[in-house]
């Protein structure tokens, strides 16, 4: 059972993977250009955590191949992330809280 062409073709090509990473470095700049903008907070919180999810989904997808494994696979990896994202926000209200505690005692 030797490795055929077919095995191989679902990897991607080089031009894709420089493409791939092209994207990420001009999302990476806007990331940085929109910390220099004169915007409210939240939105920029938004808009960089939005980039954030994009540029993690991009390297899951082509650096890492999880575009071109099988779906059991990604049926595995998606309810993890939903796990922790859902445990995110159980506890990230408490940091806030802690924070509050902190400059009361101050």
């Amino acid at each position: 059972m030797g490795a055929t062409e077919n095995d191989h073709e679902h990897v991607g090509s080089t031009r894709l993977f420089v493409l791939v990473w092209i994207a990420l470095i001009a999302l990476t700049f806007f990331e940085v250009f929109l910390a220099y903008m004169d915007i409210r907070k939240e939105v920029m919180l938004v808009v960089l955590m939005g980039g954030s999810i994009i540029k993690a989904a991009l390297i899951m997808a082509y650096f890492m191949h999880l575009r071109f494994e099988r779906l059991t696979l990604v049926l595995t990896l998606v309810p993890a992330m939903v796990v922790c994202l859902s445990l995110l926000m159980i506890f990230f209200p408490d940091s806030f809280r802690a924070h509050d505690l902190r400059m009361l005692l101050k």
